[in-house]
């Protein structure tokens, strides 16, 4: 007897509805085509203990297992329960009609238990759209799964307690998640706060500016001047997530297996924080199959590289096209799939080697031309997509022994709110372009203009500080953007003066 079940696969971060047919005959082999996997060939095993553990067998007849479209290569666990579901159909003890309904997704243990699976909220997305009436999967993920509408999600513990669903002994109630209620209710939850920090209100300032344009930025200090502790805190002044935002956010983290258990929707934005041994593939998103890299699982939120120089150069070049495209491509040889991965930089460095160039106190004990060697181990390129440069400086004992609390958060993301609304205003007949970081040069004589004493002051500083060409128009885009937070039409020379400071590494004679 054919019978047939339905799973999907994940490429990039959508599904495709994977059919699983099952023709049972006279015989006692056991056969599994459509290009699966090690994995998913293991399955065999772990079914037929699961059904054994379970008062259930597989039937000693001729089994053939069919993953169609054969030319999609499937891996990983989850087809157990879909294969293990089709084999007791194939023999009749679950009615063949009712399978095809759902979409049944999910790994077993050997004593039938199920354990998570990824990318559930995308294969829902692709079972609705399909007009499946159901799916089925383990508990751990039925409520990410059931934040998609008009889908009967059934989240289940077991084996045992799909087949008696299936056949009518059990009533089980869909798992309901009210979207829009969940994330409101989740929204502005945050672990760390601005009122948090002491001092530093320059960089606080420069990092303000950066959540309000959506600048790149670097910061450039000692070791102990509170670069990290800073950075961490940035998604909290960041706009809040809107509810596309969130469930594409939350697609991603699905698929790369990254959701926690018995989640729903991801409402904060992603702050990834990779260490400095990171690999290429790891950054990027990379396997056989490839699965979402650093720089996709910070896409609506902030990537945050520490100790920059410390990074391997060939890995952190790799950034340079994603942060203009807002989008990588992962090539292999079977499939090419596209990841989003519009992030917002944030790097931090020491100054030097031994990191203490330009310290108020502590001596700078590195050999003549070393800071500029250190230096050198970022590309021009890269330091010419980062827009802010400044530079952190220890904070006094003073201003550490204070008792009174800074500018919180809540505070401050009011303020960039209301500039990115300019923003948005300004920029909603252009495509592709909501904030002032995303200004090509093409548009900065249009929306970047300055005055003759704007001019005037721009030209001194750059002839004065030996500020290099590419800082022009960096200084352009953070011009603009504090005046938003000024709400002022025009660029004024005070907006520009303030740009000029956040060029540090663009001074021909830092680092000598």
């Amino acid at each position: 007897m054919l019978v047939k079940t339905f799973g999907s696969a994940l490429q990039g971060i959508n599904a495709t509805i994977i059919t699983v047919e099952i023709n049972m005959e006279t015989g006692i082999q056991f056969f599994m085509v459509g290009l699966p996997d090690t994995t998913v060939k293991e399955s065999h095993f772990r079914i037929e203990s699961a059904l054994r553990n379970n008062g259930y067998r597989i039937p000693g007849r001729k089994i053939i297992v069919n993953l169609s479209p054969a030319d999609i290569r499937k891996e990983g666990t989850a087809y157990d329960l879909t294969i293990a579901i089709g084999i007791l159909g194939a023999n009749q003890q679950i009615p063949a009609d009712v399978l095809q309904n759902y979409v049944i997704m999910g790994e077993l243990s050997l004593d039938g238990g199920l354990q998570p699976i990824k990318g559930a909220l995308s294969i829902a997305i692709e079972a609705r759209r399909q007009g499946f009436k159901g799916f089925i999967l383990p508990k751990q993920n039925a409520r990410e799964a059931a934040i998609v509408n008009d889908l009967d999600v059934y989240g289940m513990d077991n084996i045992l307690q799909v087949i008696d669903f299936l056949t009518g002994k059990m009533t089980v109630e869909p798992v309901v998640v009210n979207t829009r209620e969940e994330f409101y209710a989740n929204q502005g939850n945050y672990d760390f706060d601005f009122s948090d920090v002491k001092g530093q209100e320059n960089i606080k300032r420069a990092l303000e500016i950066s959540a309000a344009g959506g600048h790149n930025c670097l910061m450039i200090g000692p070791p102990g001047s509170g670069k990290s502790m800073l950075a961490k805190r940035i998604p909290s002044i960041l706009p809040p997530l809107n509810l596309y935002e969130a469930l594409e956010t939350t697609k991603i983290h699905s698929v790369a297996g990254k959701m926690n258990r018995n989640s729903s929707l991801i409402t904060e934005r992603p702050f990834r924080n990779p260490h400095h041994t990171i690999s290429s593939s790891a950054l990027l998103g990379g396997g056989s199959i490839p699965n979402p890299g650093e720089i996709s699982l910070a896409h609506n939120g902030v990537l945050f590289l520490d100790e920059l120089p410390e990074f391997n150069r060939s890995v952190i070049e790799v950034l340079r096209q994603p942060m203009e495209d807002r989008f990588v491509t992962v090539a292999r040889a079977k499939m090419t799939v596209e990841f989003p991965a519009n992030f917002m930089l944030i790097a931090a460095m020491n100054p030097c080697p031994c990191g203490f160039y330009n310290h108020p106190d502590k001596p700078c004990v590195c050999k003549p031309g070393d800071v500029q060697r250190y230096l050198n181990k970022i590309s021009g390129p890269l330091l010419d997509r980062i827009d802010i440069h400044t530079e952190v400086t220890p904070v006094p004992f003073a201003q550490l022994a204070e008792t009174k609390s800074s500018e919180n958060s809540y505070i401050i993301r009011e303020r960039v709110l209301k500039a990115r609304l300019i923003q948005e205003n300004r920029y909603k007949e252009l495509q592709n372009i909501h904030s002032n970081s995303q200004l090509s040069s093409k548009y900065l004589s249009k929306y970047c203009t300055l005055d003759v004493n704007c001019l005037a002051l721009l030209k001194k500083a750059m002839d004065k500080l030996n500020l290099s060409a590419r800082a022009y128009d960096r200084i352009l885009k953070v011009s603009r953007t504090i005046a938003d937070l000024d709400s002022k039409e025009n660029i004024c020379p005070e907006h520009v003066a303030e740009a000029i400071q956040y060029r540090s590494l663009d001074r021909e004679n830092w680092g000598y």
